[in-house]
């Protein structure tokens, strides 16, 4: 089990006040600034607690993997709304007309949750706090991929964001979240997290025939995915995006960059059941 002390985990003092993020993401950051390193990032309809409030800024942590951060309030909104449709395209527009040719008010990424107010024009459903999305790109929020190396090679050449999990920018940790969370498994939020309790370890992934597609391979600090037993996917400074490249080459260059492999982990699909690390005090 994880350690709740730790600060990217634990719960702040006080009592939390749930909002709803009403902006296309929100940057979860480690102290109250505009300029504060990003922890990881919130999307739309995403529901956090905020404990309490420095000018701006409000300490907060997420609902959906316990994460605890700086979000700008102006992102948020209350009270919360039950979701009703979950984004399934890698990003798509919330428009402010049933039309394509209308004004875009912001971009949804893969994952965003919203809430549908129950107009409808044709293909096109009306969102409260968004606008008009086309169901095209909806999906039910129980409805869940089942490869989530396919999930995560849509990201193909997405750029490298430190403590991004949107498409347009992403980290090691946040693609492998991502990519188990379309599948509807929730992994922790950071490598070191994924390392120790994503799924089952691999004991002999050295032996010819023991990798598959969808593993998770770990370095000190650093995750990747394998889309074939020897494909690495993975996010990375190198390439400063999502790039695939052979495992042994990925393995050969890290050595002198994080060092040898750490381990291998095989993670069980089984939607909706959360793990013990989320649902635990």
């Amino acid at each position: 089990m994880p350690d709740f002390n730790d600060v990217r985990l634990k719960r702040p003092e006080g009592l939390g006040i749930c909002y709803q993020v009403t902006a296309g993401v929100a940057a979860i950051r480690e102290t109250p600034s505009p300029d504060g390193r990003l922890g990881t990032q919130a999307l739309h309809g995403e529901i956090v607690e905020v404990f309490r409030e420095e000018g701006e800024f409000g300490l907060c942590q997420l609902r959906r993997d316990r994460y605890a951060g700086w979000v700008n309030m102006d992102a948020l909104s209350a009270p919360t709304l039950p979701v009703t449709y979950k984004v399934s395209a890698l990003r798509t527009y919330c428009f402010s007309e049933p039309d394509l040719k209308s004004a875009p008010r912001f971009m949804l990424c893969l994952g965003a949750r919203i809430v549908a107010t129950g107009r409808t024009d044709g293909a096109w459903v009306e969102c409260e706090r968004a606008g008009w999305v086309h169901t095209r790109h909806l999906a039910a929020p129980e409805a869940f991929e089942t490869d989530p190396a396919g999930v995560a090679e849509r990201y193909l050449e997405t750029p490298y964001l430190w403590g991004g999990r949107e498409s347009l920018g992403l980290d090691c940790s946040g693609l492998v979240q991502q990519a188990f969370e379309a599948c509807g498994v929730m992994l922790p939020r950071d490598s070191d997290m994924q390392a120790a309790w994503a799924g089952e370890p691999v004991a002999d992934w050295k032996e010819p025939g023991s990798l598959q597609r969808g593993d998770l391979v770990f370095w000190e600090g650093h995750a990747g995915l394998l889309t074939a037993p020897d494909a690495l996917l993975h996010a990375n400074a190198l390439h400063l995006c999502v790039a695939r490249e052979p495992l042994a080459v990925a393995i050969d260059r890290l050595r002198s960059v994080v060092g040898e492999v750490t381990g291998v982990r095989r993670v069980a699909l089984l939607p909706g059941e959360a793990p013990d690390w989320l649902k635990a005090d």
